[in-house]
């Protein structure tokens, strides 16, 4: 069956750095105005009651920059704002996503179940500090700071997701051998990126598969895709090539690529094996 490249619900697009700054942005920074004022405030006594600079406050009210948990938590507690802050935290994390991503992390944050299959690179969600900052920096046409560190955080808060108790999401990655020796930052972080790995294999709701390359041909040769189960009981897959994502709802096309997963993990290593690959490596940097 031929897959067309035409999404069924939300945008397709390509990365890079979003222009506008995200309502949700301006929206938070208005509410905490509005508290702060009802408080008797200025910047300057909130600033120093939850332990952030003046200019920080003064860029979150006007929405110039994204307010992290931490600074939610701390403005709840002193503005006594009843969650509404809290709330919106969401919302503000996900806006600081590239365009092209926001449907797909929309529907990633109300999954219970993610299956991937990713061929060149640790996928996002279990990617370090480091390791994600080294590929952030290696995009071409070069990001501004601003966008890296705005994309940098985005994908370090995604990782939550991971450790999400309600509902709890079942995950299962399958990834390249090649993608493991890539020396994404350099020796050290790649070690570091290993050894993260091996920690994340240990969770209970994380499964990691090794495609070995002697598997000369394996029914994921035609590049990385996402399956995704939302608490509803809705199926989608993602599919993202240079940049490009493309998510599909139609339930032949999904049941193709569960097919297709299915049959990758029978390919790859068990997780066993793969957990053992994955401790050599480490100890080979």
């Amino acid at each position: 069956m031929a897959r067309t490249t035409q999404r069924e619900c939300g945008t397709t697009g390509r990365r890079g750095l979003d222009k506008e700054r995200p309502a949700a942005w301006s929206a938070y920074g208005k509410l905490v105005r509005l508290f702060r004022e009802r408080a008797g405030l200025t910047q300057q006594a909130l600033a120093e009651a939850i332990g952030y600079s003046l200019e920080q406050v003064a860029s979150v009210e006007q929405g110039r920059r994204p307010a992290k948990a931490a600074f939610t938590e701390a403005a709840e507690r002193v503005l006594e704002s009843g969650g509404a802050l809290r709330v919106l935290q969401g919302d503000v994390g996900r806006a600081k996503l590239p365009l092209f991503f926001r449907d797909f992390a929309s529907l990633e944050a109300e999954a219970v179940s993610r299956f991937s299959y990713d061929p060149m690179l640790v996928p996002g969600l279990l990617q370090t500090e480091s390791y994600a900052r080294a590929l952030l920096e290696a995009h071409f046409p070069p990001l501004e700071e601003e966008a890296i560190e705005q994309h940098l955080t985005a994908r370090l808060a995604r990782q939550s997701l991971v450790t999400r108790k309600n509902p709890c999401v079942v995950f299962s990655f399958v990834l390249e051998e090649g993608a493991l020796y890539r020396t994404v930052g350099g020796r050290a972080v790649l070690g570091e990126q290993l050894a993260h790995l091996r920690d994340c294999a240990r969770m209970r709701s994380v499964e990691i598969q090794v495609m070995p390359t002697q598997r000369a041909a394996h029914s994921g040769v035609n590049g990385q895709f996402v399956l995704l189960e939302t608490v509803e009981r809705r199926h989608f897959v993602s599919i993202e090539a240079q940049g490009v994502v493309n998510i599909r709802s139609d339930r032949y096309e999904v049941s193709e690529f569960c097919l297709q997963y299915g049959m990758l993990r029978s390919q790859a290593l068990n997780t066993e094996e793969s957990a053992r690959f994955i401790e050599h490596l480490a100890g080979e940097l």
